[in-house]
């Protein structure tokens, strides 16, 4: 059994004045909403042995945040650039290139890649609520929680997965909706 975590980066800065999408930071909000899903992780004690990131902007800062308030700081990040901006088959292969040591991965990127990502995992049928609620939207620093019953990630596959947690920053701070969710 393998446990996979999708955290989207948090909400950005679009007023911030940078010469490529790389480079945007993400904003006041986006520290908030990254600060309460880590503490979410650690509340709910969610395990977590590796992690590998797309290394722009925004999900540097966003796992700055995340990983002390979730007590993953110890964790050095693989910073993979196939995730930036990366369609889910690609973010696929990156999964399937980490190995069997990995039991508890966190992937963490952008949209919309994470969002087809997990809902291609995630059979339609049989996936009920939260599978829905992904795919209403994946707002940005929303968590979804997976377990796949797989021995090694190089046998990862569509519709293997069961979403286990779907939690957004406006689910533990309600000022944080709905404008977190306008990117």
């Amino acid at each position: 059994m393998k446990s996979l975590t999708i955290l989207r980066h948090a909400k950005s800065g679009w007023d911030v004045a940078v010469e490529r999408d790389f480079d945007r930071p993400i904003n006041a909000r986006g520290r908030r909403g990254a600060e309460l899903i880590g503490q979410y992780v650690k509340r709910h004690a969610m395990p977590v042995d590796r992690i590998v990131a797309s290394p722009a902007v925004r999900v540097t800062e966003t796992l700055d945040i995340f990983q002390p308030a979730a007590g993953l700081d110890a964790i050095e990040p693989v910073w993979d650039r196939r995730i930036y901006l990366a369609s889910a088959a690609t973010l696929i292969d990156v999964l399937r290139d980490t190995g069997r040591d990995a039991a508890h991965l966190l992937i963490s990127g952008h949209n919309p890649g994470l969002e087809d990502l997990a809902l291609m995992l995630a059979p339609e049928e049989g996936g009920g609520n939260l599978r829905a609620a992904v795919e209403e939207k994946l707002p940005t620093s929303a968590l979804v929680r997976l377990e796949l019953d797989i021995a090694d990630w190089q046998d990862l596959d569509v519709n293997q997965a069961r979403i286990t947690a779907f939690v957004r920053p406006r689910d533990l701070d309600p000022a944080l909706a709905p404008a977190m969710d306008d990117d």
